[in-house]
């Protein structure tokens, strides 16, 4: 998808693939998707142990013996950067932690997939869940006996149920908005219900995660027995010793598109959502709450056969995990129902022993673990497993605790992952996913061409953040071709005031004009330029474009853009030739915003 979606060639995919074209994530311990899969990898445990002073709770409460001190933190849940939205700092703070932290979110996923929500004309639809119970926590209701401005503002910034029409409004985008409540399991919900909008074509792109911020924050939990809350702070997932969760917070969120449409317009592709289904418990045998077997392995099912997905093609299994084994027994018993008898064995893990609970995002973690996995080739292992519960009886399942990282190599020829979410009131959820097509051949770059590679900011520290950050991913990927990386950057980012702009030809020369020696030097142009000559460039209705395509003429285009001018990059990139590919972010420069009065 181009600003305006690409017309569709004859459909060489299964109509009902969606693409996961962008991610993003902060989580305990990582404040990116490249931070989070290094944890997993490097088995690191990212819950927190904290001193008592360090708690806001009831004095009470923290004295208490079963009272444990332990949790997932979230090390940017009370900051933001406003600027980048134009919201006011008024409002900044009127607004409750995961609204923030969705919008940031989900401007980050749209920059990864490469897309500028300013240039986007498509229907983008968001989906998304959060906890009523901390808007709450946060503050007080706005007053509603006042319906002026300052009131109906304050009450949009503050209702859960905003959290994606905020999203929408603040992107500068049109579509739909849906805030999803399937409590722990409505991460899940809000890819089911964006993948059916895109597939109906209600929506051309979609984003769907979730976003949770758990308050008081940092705060522990007290054990019960037999409750899904560990009692020491650590998560074992299928171990004889585990004694429940703990407790975390965190964001995710998707960009989602049709998998036909993402390879005519030219996207990178992490992942395949082959199925999603839902359903809910209803009245059961087992107590109110807790997993249902038979209803769980029916979602489970569903979902392949929503995919057209046999059960031993998928090798790898996400489990829900609350390492609790009573809870671990009865998802083990449903999973394995699903995928019934099979010649092969699947890999099964568990993401809360690395993070914790992160309640309705929880499912987020298992989701972009097991897309990480299916584009990295690499199975990460389920960490603080150390005796396997030999009441779930694995020799007698279809599943193999993935006690080691170890590379991915499917018997069945393809790479899959399924993915359970389980909420309390008995609601189910099941993704499955698979490894992004294999890209077809493309033409070698061109070697020697001047291209212009262009960054912005709202200020010179962020834009020298930027150039610092894409210097280092250029180091640390010399996969990466020089067009794909400037029609990345000119087509993939806001324009902002502060500008950079180099005209290189080749990506030693772009590491070199982006180092900050060469800042200045002659393949850059910097934010004091004058304005080029007239006669540089030609206009069209999108802006200029250059008169020639030599050295000179980008140079002189470089310069007219620095200085202000609106550039046509469409018609610059109109070759067609380059493709998206993942690049940093906008570096967000947060700072704290907390209000607990009205």
């Amino acid at each position: 998808m181009t600003d305006r979606l690409t017309d569709l060639p004859e459909p060489d995919y299964d109509p009902g693939d969606v693409a996961v074209i962008g991610m993003s994530l902060r989580a305990p311990g990582a404040r990116s998707k490249e931070q989070f899969w290094d944890n997993l990898v490097h088995g690191r445990e990212s819950v927190s142990f904290l001193a008592k002073e360090d708690i806001q709770v009831d004095e009470t409460l923290i004295h208490n013996p079963f009272y444990v001190r332990a949790c997932g933190l979230l090390d940017t849940y009370d900051t933001f950067d406003p600027s980048v939205f134009g919201i006011s700092d008024r409002m900044a703070a009127a607004m409750t932690p995961e609204n923030r932290l969705f919008l940031e979110s989900a401007w980050e996923s749209l920059e990864d997939a490469g897309y500028d929500p300013e240039r986007l004309t498509a229907e983008v639809g968001v989906y998304g869940a959060n906890n009523p119970q901390t808007a709450a926590l946060y503050s007080s209701p706005p007053d509603r006996v006042s319906v002026g401005p300052e009131a109906i503002e304050a009450s949009l910034a503050w209702s859960p149920d905003t959290m994606t029409s905020n999203a929408l409004y603040y992107l500068g985008l049109t579509g739909e908005a849906v805030t999803v409540a399937a409590v722990c399991a409505g991460f899940h919900y809000a890819v089911h219900l964006a993948c059916q909008s895109l597939l109906l074509g209600q929506t051309d792109v979609a984003i769907a995660g979730g976003s949770m911020v758990r308050l008081p924050h940092p705060r522990g939990h007290l054990w019960e027995e037999n409750r899904v809350l560990s009692k020491d702070g650590h998560c074992r997932p299928f171990d004889a010793n585990g004694t429940g969760t703990a407790l975390s917070s965190g964001v995710v969120t998707l960009l989602l598109k049709p998998l036909g449409q993402a390879v005519a317009d030219r996207d990178h592709v992490y992942a395949v959502v082959k199925g999603s289904a839902v359903n809910n418990n209803g009245v059961s045998a087992m107590a109110y709450g807790l997993a249902q077997p038979e209803r769980l392995s029916a979602c489970i099912a569903a979902a392949m056969e929503v995919g057209g997905v046999a059960p031993d093609t998928v090798s790898m299994y996400e489990a829900n995990g609350l390492g609790l084994p009573m809870t671990d027994e009865l998802e083990v018993h449903a999973a394995s129902m699903a995928f019934g008898k099979r010649t092969g064995t699947a890999s099964i893990g568990g993401v809360k022993g690395n993070v914790g609970h992160g309640g309705v995002v929880s499912g987020g973690f298992g989701a972009l673990k097991a897309a990480l996995a299916l584009y990295h080739r690499t199975l990460p292992a389920t960490i603080n497993l150390t005796e396997v519960n030999p009441d779930l009886d694995f020799p007698s399942t279809p599943f193999v605790p993935q006690l080691e990282a170890a590379s991915w190599e499917p018997e069945a020829g393809i790479r899959r992952a399924g993915i359970t979410s389980i909420g309390g009131g008995g609601y189910n959820a099941h993704l499955l996913l698979e490894e992004a097509p294999t890209a077809a051949e493309r033409a070698p770059e061109s070697t020697g061409k001047p291209r212009l590679a262009c960054l912005s900011a709202l200020d010179d520290e962020a834009l020298a953040h930027q150039r610092t950050r894409l210097r280092e991913r250029l180091e640390a990927d010399p996969g990466l071709r020089l067009d794909d990386v400037c029609f990345t950057l000119n087509l993939g980012r806001k324009v902002m005031p502060r500008r950079w702009a180099a005209v290189v030809r080749s990506r030693a020369e772009l590491i070199a004009a982006l180092s900050d020696e060469a800042a200045d030097g002659p393949a850059a142009t910097t934010a004091t330029a004058p304005p080029a000559a007239p006669g540089s460039f030609t206009r069209t209705e999108h802006g200029i474009v250059p008169s020639g395509h030599d050295a000179r003429a980008l140079h002189d285009l470089a310069a007219a853009w620095v200085a202000g001018h609106q550039v046509d990059f469409d018609a610059l990139h109109s070759d067609g030739a380059a493709h998206r590919v993942p690049l940093p972010t906008y570096p967000f420069r947060p700072r704290r915003f907390w209000r607990t009065d009205w």
